[in-house]
């Protein structure tokens, strides 16, 4: 089998890293030369993962179209702002009826879609059927080191889904399938936003029973705002709402906790951004989410915070204060 996967940063490599150790042919795109050098020659991607080893079915090319081109599956995990042009540029090069897999998360800014919602914009509807998507609780080096993992793969089409979920499934990496894409698509965007928060806290000196407060109502204001777009409940109670939201929270391996608790500490956020060579995903979801959550009248307390945190460089004493000193509400709302 030849697997094409989309995007070489960590949580690509990570999912190539698993299919090729499963037997498969995987090929991997970067833009990097140096990077699909390292890869081939010495099986290490030298920029995200310099001290891990990878299978020796795992390769790597800058060539996009060879990426996607007569591949029995595709896999795509760019940052989710650079997605759409993406799938322009290979649409007329992906084989028929083959399994397409998102592992993308976020929002986008300028037209507000999901990723699923990319997907079916920019792809004919003969693709459709054909697309998944992957989220969970999974840190992209615990996935290479083959530290037991589990994730949920959503579709609309329930054959796309088991026929994906059998192909990941692994002895260290087991997969859920669900036909909830907009569930696991808003907590995989969303959690981003409130693990920024979680590490503000963390950066102010704060202690377990704030961010136990933040995961909680944070999950609640995920859930509201996937009800309010037609998602299953029990979705935000999995592996993609409430598994992915305490992963991304407490683990330090976080790059959205890592960007808060540096907030936290006073720096500001162009430099810590700066220092990153990899992208921070719920900066940009902090402001499509805000923006989302305007549009269809739900209100997100915390996202609302950590949106003027990030955008109007508000402080984040002044965040704390703010949100303890709302109305007191009853219990779920």
């Amino acid at each position: 089998m030849k697997i094409g996967v989309i995007g070489s940063g960590s949580f690509g490599t990570a999912l190539g890293s698993i299919l090729a150790d499963k037997g498969y042919n995987v090929i991997l795109w970067t833009r990097n030369p140096d990077q699909a050098k390292s890869i081939n020659e010495n099986h290490i991607n030298n920029k995200h993962m310099p001290d891990l080893v990878l299978p020796d079915l795992l390769k790597a090319s800058t060539d996009l179209i060879e990426v996607v081109k007569d591949k029995d599956m595709i896999v795509s995990a760019p940052p989710s702002h650079a997605l759409s042009g993406i799938l322009k540029e290979i649409k007329d090069h992906i084989p028929k009826k083959i399994p397409i897999v998102s592992a993308s998360k976020g929002i986008e800014n300028e037209t507000l879609r999901l990723v699923s919602e990319i997907f079916e914009s920019e792809l004919p509807g003969s693709f459709h059927s054909q697309l998944s998507y992957l989220s969970g609780p999974s840190f992209a080096k615990e996935m290479v080191r083959k530290v037991p993992t589990i994730v949920s793969i959503a579709s609309k089409n329930e054959a796309t889904a088991k026929r994906v979920q059998e192909i990941f499934s692994f002895k260290y990496f087991r997969t859920y399938w669900t036909p909830d894409v907009v569930g696991v698509e808003v907590g995989g965007a969303l959690k981003n936003v409130i693990a920024i928060a979680a590490g503000v806290a963390d950066g102010l000196g704060f202690g377990q029973n704030t961010r136990a407060a933040l995961i909680t109502r944070g999950l609640n204001e995920i859930t509201r705002l996937g009800l309010k777009m037609g998602a299953d409940p029990m979705t935000f109670l999995g592996p993609a709402g409430m598994g992915d939201l305490v992963l991304t929270c407490c683990g330090e391996a976080s790059r959205n906790r890592t960007v808060g608790f540096r907030l936290g500490k006073g720096e500001k956020l162009k430099d810590i951004l700066g220092s990153m060579n990899e992208v921070a995903e719920g900066v940009k979801t902090t402001e499509s989410a805000k923006n989302l959550a305007d549009k269809l009248g739900v209100e997100m307390a915390i996202t609302g915070e950590v949106y003027k945190m990030l955008y109007e460089d508000k402080d984040p004493k002044e965040v704390v204060k703010d949100l303890m000193g709302r109305d007191l509400k009853r219990e779920g709302v």
